[in-house]
C-alpha cells in the first residue's frame, strides 16, 4: 500500500510538472506581449511628442511670417501715405 501512494504521488507530481511547464510558456508569452504593446506604446508616444514639437516650429515659422507680413504692409501703407503727400504739396 505504501508503495502505491508513492506511484500516485509521483504520477500527481508528473501531472503537476506538466501543468506547470504548459501554463509557464503561456505566462512567458503574454509577458513577452505585454513587453512588445508597452514598447509600442512607448513608440507612438515618442512619434506624438515629436509631431506636436514640429507642430510647434511650424506655428511659430507661420507666426513670424504673419508678423513680418503685417509688418511690410504697414510700412507700405506709411509709403502710400507719404507719396499722396508729397503729390499735394
Amino acid at each position: 500500500m505504501e508503495n502505491g501512494f508513492v506511484i500516485l504521488g509521483i504520477i500527481t507530481l508528473l501531472f503537476l510538472s506538466m501543468y506547470g511547464f504548459s501554463y509557464l510558456s503561456v505566462a512567458r508569452e503574454k509577458m513577452k506581449q505585454k513587453r512588445l504593446q508597452q514598447k509600442e506604446l512607448e513608440k507612438a508616444e515618442l512619434r506624438r511628442q515629436a509631431r506636436l514639437k514640429n507642430q510647434e516650429l511650424i506655428d511659430a515659422r507661420v507666426r513670424k511670417f504673419n508678423e513680418r507680413k503685417e509688418e511690410i504692409q504697414h510700412e507700405l501703407l506709411l509709403l502710400k501715405k507719404m507719396k499722396e503727400k508729397q503729390k499735394v504739396s
